[in-house]
């Protein structure tokens, strides 16, 4: 009777396992189809948005090519420059904000801690284009919004408000034993080098995740970026560019270079997380370890 009960668990957890990975399968599936299809449009020989078969009939480098010589509608070389030097400026300033943010939220004690925290998860709520027309026209007022300044006033965008997002990195802050920090103050440690030698050492998957999060944020944004650009075409971005792709007067010529684009910009995000992987698996296994 144990040797049937013991066969029948062991069918019983086989055939569960079948069905969990015939519907992870069937998911992953879901999830890379419309990434596959962007590939090889991307790819296709073909021009035009409306075509009768989903596989190309030809294939070809020339839409690539064309988003780097063909500069009649859009300067895609500009763009993805332009995207670039705000996405990581945005991210060194938002990366530093959010954990300096949640630092001081996890380990110092002062008044109006708690209401603060309140008063940004209620205003964690609210999409941030509600704000856009009012951080539109203080940009105007400051000079910020003609010119090369455009850049500047994106990062300031991006970066201004990333306290607000303090929840997760507080949350894993919370997490280190503040036995720690009592003992480097005992030591004669301040609190500046608590957190810059002891606390971010200890939380490289928080910060990996800041990291990928504030850069992802600029490099993808559209709605700020077209408010503030407005028509200046030497500052657009890559979200801008793309979506002009598909105006109704361009999209027969530029359909197969917006797949391209779209296959180009995916490039820094995807080495981006290439490479603050290994840090990541290294501070998840450091803090195992502890």
């Amino acid at each position: 009777m144990a040797g049937e009960k013991v066969k029948s668990a062991k069918q019983k957890r086989l055939v569960n396992n079948i069905i969990v990975h015939i519907v992870l399968a069937v998911l992953a599936v879901i999830w890379v189809f419309p990434i596959f299809w962007v590939v090889l449009t991307s790819f296709r020989a073909e021009k035009g948005s409306y075509v009768s078969t989903f596989f190309p009939q030809n294939y070809t480098l020339d839409n690539y090519i064309k988003l780097f010589t063909d500069t009649t509608l859009l300067n895609f070389p500009r763009m993805f420059a332009n995207t670039l030097i705000i996405a990581i400026c945005s991210c060194i300033l938002s990366t530093f904000y959010v954990l300096a943010v949640s630092y001081c939220l996890s380990r110092l004690k002062f008044k109006l801690r708690k209401p603060y925290m309140n008063m940004a998860m209620i205003l964690g709520l609210f999409p941030g284009f509600m704000s856009m027309v009012a951080v539109y026209f203080i940009l105007k007022a400051l000079g910020l919004s003609e010119g090369g300044l455009i850049r500047l006033a994106l990062i300031l965008c991006y970066s201004g408000g990333a306290g607000l997002g303090f929840q997760i990195a507080k949350g894993f802050f919370d997490t280190i034993p503040l036995a720690i920090d009592e003992a480097a103050l005992i030591d004669g440690c301040t609190r500046w080098q608590i957190f810059w030698k002891i606390t971010l050492p200890l939380s490289k998957p928080v910060i990996v995740y800041t990291v990928l999060t504030s850069f992802i944020g600029p490099w993808v944004d559209f709605i700020f970026a077209k408010v503030i650009c407005r028509a200046n075409a030497n500052y657009y971005t890559v979200a801008i560019g793309l979506w002009r792709m598909l105006e109704k007067e361009y999209i027969d010529n530029w359909y197969t270079c917006f797949a391209a684009g779209a296959v180009l910009i995916s490039i820094p995000i995807a080495a981006l997380f290439m490479f603050l992987q290994r840090y990541y698996v290294d501070g998840m296994s450091g803090a195992v370890k502890g």
